[in-house]
């Protein structure tokens, strides 16, 4: 089982604005990668794990963890797919950098309609989910 890890997406509102932020990096940059100070020490078990990314206190989506390698800068670059995948709303604390995320403790992929969930903002999606209506 590969190992994942959980992202803030800073200063994101909703999946849409994390999807559109993350095409435009991919398009940029010829490909999608997210920069962090130190290699993962158990970075070899995360290779086709996913990063989970984190919005207003929410884990709603994923990505999957193509590789790393070391930046020209002496930092570490996760590459990424570009395809953002919605999962099952699940409350998480903020926390700086990124964590560890066991498979068995990750969210399931978001079945249904997906357009409308991801058209949500975060918040509203949050409360849904308390209520038990999604």
């Amino acid at each position: 089982m590969p190992l994942n890890m959980t992202k803030i997406a800073y200063r994101i509102e909703s999946f849409a604005e994390l999807q559109q932020r993350l095409r435009a990096r991919h398009e940029a940059e010829n490909g999608l990668s997210h920069t962090t100070r130190y290699r993962p020490k158990r970075y070899e078990e995360m290779i086709g794990g996913s990063l989970y990314w984190i919005i207003a206190h929410r884990i709603m989506a994923r990505t999957e963890i193509l590789g790393f390698e070391a930046a020209p800068d002496g930092r570490t670059r996760i590459l990424l797919s570009p395809k953002l995948v919605p999962v099952r709303s699940r409350a998480k604390r903020a926390h700086q950098g990124w964590r560890y995320l066991e498979e068995q403790d990750a969210p399931a992929d978001l079945d249904g309609d997906e357009d409308a969930m991801t058209a949500m903002p975060a918040r509203m999606i949050g409360d849904l989910t308390k209520l038990g209506l999604i």
